[in-house]
């Protein structure tokens, strides 16, 4: 009953996704679980962004019969309910998330998802060469910092290999299968980016094979004794929402179009059970509460743009 009730309240406060602020689950909904753990923020010392692909809010949020886990997870933790992908389709999201790049400055051919290549990258700056250890873990690459597609993985959801200035992909752009060892050696880096394959992120899979991926996945993070120190934070967010077009501005306070709001999932000690913020954020905010919590410069749009920090109590 106890796990039914925080589903619900999911699906309540997910509805009020134009009230600001945060608000938070009752002390009868706040039970044990991987957030409200802590009464006040660690230093964090590792953020970890899982990306998953091509959903809007609501085709997540309240969708309990395809995505049971997910939607446990946003009740249990935090949920940002006005939260916007920065326009169509995917790479131009990965690129502006990671360097804070305004949409005229990304490179043209990336609103066609194009491969990495010499009219397909940028030597902007991005977060993956700050100073903070850094590796992607990339489900069913063939090799470290591959540069094309292969089977179920798309380079296009892998945005290190498109930065030209960045030293070290070769080493820290790795296959998923290390982030088991590096949870198990102690080993994980100050930022971690993490994209399941091509079924797994719901590109061409399911929500549900989605959920089952994210269900399979996260308790191993979870349950690490870097998130069990307190010094780890999670975002769970999607690339965009289904539907739109190219080269549309989502990142636009006035914009009601549900193609670019997207579910974002806050997970960490200090995140109390339950909380929700409508403030409008979008991936510029993800990269700028990250730069926050590692202690790093923003790039580009992240520093004007609203931070999650103090909505979900990081």
């Amino acid at each position: 009953m106890r796990n039914r009730f925080l589903l619900l309240a999911a699906i309540v406060l997910a509805a009020i996704g134009t009230a600001s602020g945060v608000t938070a689950a009752s002390p009868a909904a706040a039970v044990s679980g991987p957030c409200g753990t802590a009464t006040a923020p660690h230093a964090y010392q590792h953020v970890i962004w899982i990306w998953m692909e091509n959903h809007s809010f609501g085709d997540i949020i309240g969708n309990t019969s395809q995505a049971p886990y997910i939607n446990s997870v946003a009740a249990s933790c935090g949920l940002a309910t006005s939260y916007h992908n920065t326009t169509h389709p995917s790479l131009p999201n990965y690129l502006a998330a990671t360097s804070g790049l305004a949409q005229g400055q990304l490179p043209v051919l990336s609103f066609l998802d194009c491969n990495v290549s010499v009219v397909c990258d940028t030597s902007a700056p991005s977060i993956f060469g700050q100073g903070e250890t850094w590796k992607a873990y990339q489900e069913s690459m063939p090799s470290n910092c591959a540069m094309s597609d292969s089977g179920e993985y798309a380079v296009r959801h892998n945005p290190a290999p498109y930065y030209t200035s960045l030293s070290g992909c070769a080493s820290h752009d790795v296959p998923y299968t290390q982030l088991a060892a590096d949870l198990a050696n102690n080993a994980l880096p100050a930022f971690s980016f993490i994209t399941p394959n091509l079924t797994d992120d719901m590109h061409d899979g399911t929500i549900a094979q989605g959920d089952a991926w994210i269900a399979g996945n996260l308790p191993a993070i979870l349950n690490s004794r870097q998130y069990r120190a307190g010094t780890t934070a999670v975002f769970i967010t999607w690339d965009e929402g289904s539907g739109g077009y190219p080269i549309e501005d989502c990142d636009d306070t006035t914009t009601t179009d549900t193609s670019c709001r997207v579910a974002t999932i806050v997970i960490s000690p200090s995140t109390p059970a339950g909380a929700t913020s409508g403030t409008f954020f979008s991936h510029y905010s993800l990269l700028g509460t990250t730069e926050e919590l590692l202690g790093l410069p923003k790039l580009g749009q992240a520093s004007s743009s609203p931070t999650m920090t103090a909505a979900f109590h990081l």
